[in-house]
């Protein structure tokens, strides 16, 4: 039997095997599908969540990774979708087809947990994840609007 820590919450996952990847517990098992499925080799970063609020992949970690780390989605960012990389993304209108979104934005809260006033060099550095509507800018942009907000 496999218990972990899902945004705050121990979750029982039953006799899942520990190689099972993350992803799917989190989709499959527990519904909490705000993290998407990509590329499923840590290429793109669309399933990016947090573990003990570093940024993974969660198509290539497993249950078994886990451990008694505390996993956070885009559900367990904040309670009430007002973290400051939610509100930067809408004030800057970041999405376009919305796709890579939640792995962008889950991306962006573990670099400004560490780095709360990036360069423009320090977000490129960083912020690798693929956005095939290539709105790079308006994340970017968002991204420093955000830093400006956790800096009060």
């Amino acid at each position: 039997m496999a218990i972990i820590n899902v945004n705050g919450q121990k979750r029982d996952l039953g006799n899942v095997s520990s190689d099972t990847p993350l992803l799917w517990v989190l989709r499959d098992q527990l519904g909490l599908t705000g993290t998407k499925y990509g590329c499923g080799v840590s290429e793109c970063g669309v399933c990016t969540v947090h573990l003990d609020g570093d940024a993974v992949q969660s198509c290539v970690t497993t249950v078994g990774e886990v451990g008694d780390s505390v996993v956070t989605t885009i559900e367990g960012l904040s309670d009430d979708g007002l973290h400051p990389v939610q509100n930067a993304w809408r004030e800057h209108g970041v999405p376009q087809c919305g796709y890579c979104q939640v792995g962008q934005m889950m991306m962006a809260a573990a670099l400004l947990k560490s780095n709360n006033d990036p360069t423009d060099e320090d977000i490129d550095n960083e912020m690798w994840n693929i956005c095939r509507c290539g709105t790079y800018p308006r994340i970017r942009a968002a991204i420093k609007t955000a830093a400006k907000e956790l800096q009060k």
